[in-house]
């Protein structure tokens, strides 16, 4: 095997409720992951001596290689901690299709980098299981273990205490209003509501959850504001983690269609299946 094309899906939270600060200065929370079958593509080529990474943005248009940063880019960091923790010593071609909107709170980058792990790892025949990955995924960002686990999932502690869930089958319609909202400093801010109480996994199904940092969000960001107000016409519209992304839940692909077809031309918007297992996971058979 020289060659894989592999999905790297989206993702919305269900909810996030802070119950406070730690120590290290991050928050313990609870949330809940529901994986989309709306996907970035990432298609990954070896035999070749070192990395390289071609992207494309959702419009198509190739972003050139030398103004593709590696510092900070989760692909290459992926791929650069594989090849420390296996001693790999060869490389390989990615191409990143992106169509996950970027700084939208839909886990795009971090689901590249779920992709490139485990499609790596299989390319380069490696062996590491789930559980490696994942761990090697965590110190990349906090979101990327669900990925990696590939299925939807109660989350705690930080993000990576993970139960897998079986989440009612929905579609949704995912809106980004054009803003991006930095994740740090809405956690960061004197504002927000750090006090919340534990849920379980029972009482989330029973009765769903709130989002903790979307009033404070739709205070700082008019335009997400307007979005969750324009959304909401068509049912209880709610924002995803810190934002900026919102999003509704429809009974049918019928329903979903009606309404993306009315979404305002100056926002990106897009529907998408509710999905418990990772089309990642579907494609490489695991």
């Amino acid at each position: 095997m020289d060659e894989l094309t592999l999905p790297a899906p989206a993702k919305i939270n269900l909810g996030l409720n802070i119950l406070g600060r730690r120590t290290d200065g991050y928050h313990n929370i609870e949330t809940v992951f529901q994986l989309l079958d709306f996907s970035d593509q990432l298609s990954l080529i070896g035999a070749t001596r070192d990395l390289s990474l071609e992207c494309l943005t959702a419009t198509g248009i190739a972003i050139p290689q030398e103004n593709i940063p590696q510092e900070g880019n989760l692909v290459f960091q992926a791929a650069m901690a594989l090849k420390r923790v296996t001693g790999y010593p060869g490389g390989a071609r990615i191409r990143l299709d992106k169509r996950i909107p970027q700084g939208a709170g839909l886990g795009g980058g971090s689901s590249d980098a779920a992709t490139t792990l485990l499609g790596l790892n299989r390319l380069w025949s490696q062996g590491l299981g789930l559980d490696e990955l994942a761990e090697l995924g965590r110190g990349l960002g906090a979101d990327v273990p669900v990925f990696v686990c590939g299925h939807s999932a109660f989350a705690g502690g930080t993000g990576e205490v993970l139960t897998p869930m079986d989440l009612p089958p929905a579609w949704y319609v995912v809106v980004h209003p054009g803003v991006s909202v930095e994740t740090a400093a809405i956690f960061g801010h004197p504002d927000l509501t750090r006090n919340g109480t534990a849920i379980t996994i029972a009482r989330f199904l029973e009765q769903g959850s709130f989002n903790a940092c979307e009033a404070l969000v739709r205070r700082l960001y008019p335009a997400v504001d307007e979005a969750v107000r324009w959304l909401s016409q068509w049912g209880p519209a709610r924002m995803t983690g810190t934002g900026a992304s919102v999003f509704l839940d429809l009974a049918s692909e019928l329903l979903a269609d009606e309404v993306l077809a009315a979404v305002p031309p100056q926002w990106t918007a897009f529907k998408a299946e509710g999905m418990n297992k990772s089309p990642l996971h579907t494609e490489l058979g695991i």
